[in-house]
C-alpha cells in the first residue's frame, strides 16, 4: 500500500494513537507517498468537470491536507485560491509542494467545523478531497452549515465520491475491518482519531445537504466508467447555495 517514501508502520502506530490533528502532523512529511491521498486521476477528472461549468472567481479547499486540491482550484479560479486545514504539519507541507503564484493563494490553519471566513462573501467555490471520513454523521449537518454559510448565493461546493465496493468483493470487508479496528481503538484509547470509510453514504450527505440550504446534484466522472448495474464508479456532488432570495432552506434534489 505505500511506496518506500511512505511510513513505516512503526510511524503509522504512533500516528494513529495520536488525536487526528497530532497525527495529520506526524504524517505530514509522508503523506503524499500514502494511499490517503487523493489520486491524480481524481484530480485531474475534477478539475475537467469543474472546467466545463466555470470559471470562478474565489475557490476554498476545504480540509486541504498538503493541498493538492489547491492545484485544481488554480485551474478554475481566476482570482484568488484559499487552503484551510487544521494541521499545521499539512499546511507547511501544502506551501512548500504548491507552486502557484504566492498573490492568489492563501493557507488558514482553522476548523472545518467553524471556519474564520465572512459569510457569504468569501468564495464562490468550495471543493473537498477525501476529508469526510473525519466526521462523524452528526456533525454533517454543523460541517455543512459552514460550507453554505461562506459560499456567495449561486456558489457551489464540489467534492467525488467514489461509489462503495460491493459487499462480496475484498474491498467491502477491507474497510469494513478497518472501520472495525478503529471504533474499537476509540472506545479503549484516548484520544479519539476519527476516520471511517463507510461513514459517508451518499444518499444520507445528499439528504442534508438539502437541509443546509443547497440545491444539489451529481455527475458521473465518465473518466472512470460505470459499474456492472450502470451506476457510475465515481460521481462528483455538486451543491449549490440558491442564487435567489427567499428561495427554501429544503432546497432540491437532482440525480
Amino acid at each position: 500500500m505505500f511506496s518506500p517514501e511512505g511510513p513505516s508502520l512503526r510511524e503509522l502506530a504512533v500516528q494513529a494513537l495520536s488525536s487526528v490533528e497530532r497525527g495529520y502532523d506526524l504524517l505530514a512529511p509522508k503523506f503524499d507517498h500514502t494511499p490517503f491521498r487523493t489520486p491524480d486521476s481524481v484530480l485531474r477528472a475534477v478539475t475537467s468537470a469543474l472546467g466545463r461549468t466555470g470559471p470562478y472567481d474565489d475557490g476554498l479547499d476545504l480540509c486541504c491536507g498538503t493541498g493538492a486540491g489547491v492545484d485544481v482550484l488554480a485551474e478554475v479560479c481566476r482570482r484568488s485560491v484559499t487552503g484551510v486545514d487544521f494541521s499545521a504539519g499539512m499546511l507547511d507541507v501544502a506551501r512548500r509542494r504548491v507552486r502557484v503564484g504566492e498573490r492568489r493563494v492563501g493557507w488558514v490553519r482553522a476548523d472545518a467545523r467553524a471556519l474564520p471566513f465572512a459569510p457569504a462573501s468569501a468564495f464562490d467555490l468550495v471543493v473537498s478531497f477525501g476529508a469526510f471520513g473525519h466526521f462523524l454523521p452528526r456533525e454533517l449537518p454543523g460541517l455543512f452549515a459552514q460550507v453554505h454559510s461562506v459560499l456567495r448565493p449561486g456558489g457551489c461546493f464540489a467534492f467525488p465520491v467514489v461509489a462503495p465496493p460491493r459487499p462480496a468483493s475484498l474491498g467491502y470487508w477491507m474497510l469494513l475491518g478497518f472501520d472495525t479496528v478503529m471504533r474499537v481503538r476509540n472506545a479503549v484509547w484516548r484520544p479519539q482519531f476519527v476516520m471511517y470509510y463507510r461513514a459517508f453514504r451518499l444518499g444520507e450527505v445528499r439528504d442534508e445537504l438539502a437541509r443546509a440550504g443547497f440545491e444539489v446534484e451529481s455527475q458521473a466522472l465518465p473518466e472512470f466508467g460505470r459499474r456492472r448495474d450502470g451506476s457510475p464508479r465515481v460521481r462528483m456532488v455538486v451543491a449549490r447555495r440558491p442564487d435567489q432570495v427567499g428561495q427554501t432552506a429544503a432546497g432540491s434534489v437532482n440525480s
